[in-house]
């Protein structure tokens, strides 16, 4: 699989990735053993990047990937965790001694000496302008608790503040054919400062593999049955903030645009892959079969100009207004 060096990182990784929120919680219940096979799947099919958090499962996700890396050493694989949403949000928790403690307990999950690369976990905004945040992350790469430290975030002006810090070394942001104002400012001004940018939510839920109806129905302890309103976290992080029904609607136009032999979710994989400043799109899987065809579609021809176009107005038309003024 095609691999792009991960910012200031230095770090080559490919260009489709796994996401491991799933194999925590919040998308219903996965086993530990089809937790451990769909991540043999994804590195079978060319992924050397995992993005996992410690608020994924309280710690399981982390320590899925830990097993994983001690039954498998020497895989040239880069882990990056997040950290930060295990409290109360606000912003005088964002301190040094909090950041060691966080950073060990990831460290201790994975089983790893040093992290590859530690993200904030979507933090409040104030805490992008305080450089106390950024001198106490300093000061973990200094101690080698971690190697490098990004940002996660929920809008494209957060994106913008973070790319502007000179210890950061990725942006990770919502990007799908439902969410494109990252590509109006943070894309260009990411390649401007040399900083890698890993795409979030890339099928908005699960809406972009055409695979729902209006009559879908979640599990009670499917985010996406209980976070619509944003109850629990940013609305944003579920079906890319927009309306289900909508987003079905949506979902049936973009299935017209799949080239001949790929699925819609490919396709929605090979859109972001494609965009200028991309340099890893994270999606979840939850079956062995999932990371295959999602790792499969690095390997779809580039769209065509007509089918981008296409997306742009599929987006302008349909959800521009309610998404491109929140996020």
């Amino acid at each position: 699989m095609e691999q792009r060096v991960l910012g200031r990182t230095d770090r080559p990784v490919s260009v489709v990735g796994l996401g491991t929120w799933q194999l925590g919680a919040d998308w219903g219940d996965v086993r530990e053993e089809d937790a451990l096979a769909v991540l043999d799947a994804a590195v079978a099919g060319g992924v050397t990047f995992f993005d996992t958090a410690d608020v994924y499962g309280d710690g399981r996700s982390e320590q899925l990937i830990g097993r994983y890396l001690r039954a498998h050493p020497g895989q040239q694989l880069l882990v990056a965790t997040k950290f930060g949403r295990r409290v109360p949000q606000l912003p005088e928790h964002y301190t040094l001694a909090n950041f060691r403690a966080w950073a060990d307990r990831s460290r201790a999950n994975l089983g790893v000496e040093r992290l590859d690369l530690v993200q904030l976990h979507c933090p409040p905004t104030a805490v992008h302008s305080t450089d106390a945040v950024f001198d106490a992350l300093d000061t973990l790469v200094a101690e080698e608790r971690i190697a490098a430290y990004g940002v996660s975030v929920e809008t494209c002006a957060e994106a913008l503040t973070a790319i502007a810090r000179p210890g950061v070394a990725s942006v990770q942001i919502i990007l799908n054919p439902f969410r494109l104002k990252p590509l109006d400012e943070v894309l260009p001004a990411a390649r401007a400062a040399g900083v890698g940018v890993i795409a979030r939510v890339p099928l908005a839920s699960g809406l972009l593999s055409g695979r729902y109806t209006k009559d879908t129905v979640f599990p009670e302890s499917d985010h996406r049955t209980y976070n619509r309103d944003g109850s629990a976290f940013d609305r944003g992080e579920t079906f890319s903030g927009v309306d289900f029904d909508e987003g079905v609607e949506g979902a049936v136009e973009f299935a017209s645009l799949v080239p001949p032999g790929a699925t819609p979710a490919q396709t929605a994989l090979r859109w972001i892959v494609q965009q200028p400043g991309v340099t890893t799109v994270i999606p979840g899987a939850r079956s062995p079969r999932q990371a295959r065809a999602n790792a499969a579609a690095a390997e779809l021809d580039p769209l065509p100009e007509q089918t981008l176009a296409a997306v742009r107005e599929l987006y302008d038309r349909r959800f521009r207004a309610g998404v491109h003024p929140r996020w």
